[in-house]
């Protein structure tokens, strides 16, 4: 399946198939919330004093992507995509940060920033997510916080990260172009 392809999930699938199904459909509805729009359309910041962008929520899905899958999942030692303004005097920020805490970053753009980017940088965040998560059952625990996580409580939370995101994409896009729905 292409990821910016969007399939409604199974009505009845077993636990995994619905969990991974619903992902998916968030992560192509925040893609497609993006389509078709020029550069600096992207890059447009939602009402004020908001600075939220649909590109800085593409950056900041793919930094999450990276946190939750990479980071804590397989404690794979990545850094992070993008560090975030509050994090240069080793502030935490605030946000849903894994392997350390803080925020995962991502919602600030760089100058050079492009959703082209942004989007290559997402994708393959996602495929070594999949790639990640393929041999694990979802009872398997990674060491989290000093506790523990499982790949089930990995995915819940990810399903409401990108719903809770998508959200925001259908406002702001809504207020650049009227547009709503999918």
């Amino acid at each position: 399946m292409n990821i910016s392809e969007r399939s409604m999930p199974p009505l009845v699938a077993d636990e995994r198939t619905t969990l991974e199904s619903w992902l998916d459909f968030y992560r192509a509805t925040l893609v497609q919330k993006c389509a078709e729009l020029p550069e600096e359309r992207l890059r447009e910041a939602a009402v004020a004093p908001s600075s939220v962008t649909l590109l800085g929520l593409v950056q900041h899905a793919a930094a999450v992507e990276r946190n939750w899958f990479r980071r804590v999942l397989v404690q794979e030692d990545v850094p992070r995509l993008y560090a975030p303004a509050d994090e240069s005097g080793g502030g935490s920020g605030s946000g849903s940060g894994g392997g350390g805490g803080g925020h995962d970053g991502g919602f600030e753009l760089a100058e050079d920033a492009t959703y082209e980017s942004a989007v290559a940088v997402w994708e393959e965040e996602v495929r070594r997510g999949r790639e990640n998560c393929a041999g694990r059952g979802l009872d398997d625990t990674s060491p989290f916080m000093g506790g523990e996580v499982t790949l089930r409580w990995i995915y819940t939370h990810m399903i409401g990260e990108y719903a809770r995101h998508c959200g925001h994409a259908d406002l702001i896009r809504e207020r650049i172009d009227g547009s709503t729905g999918v």
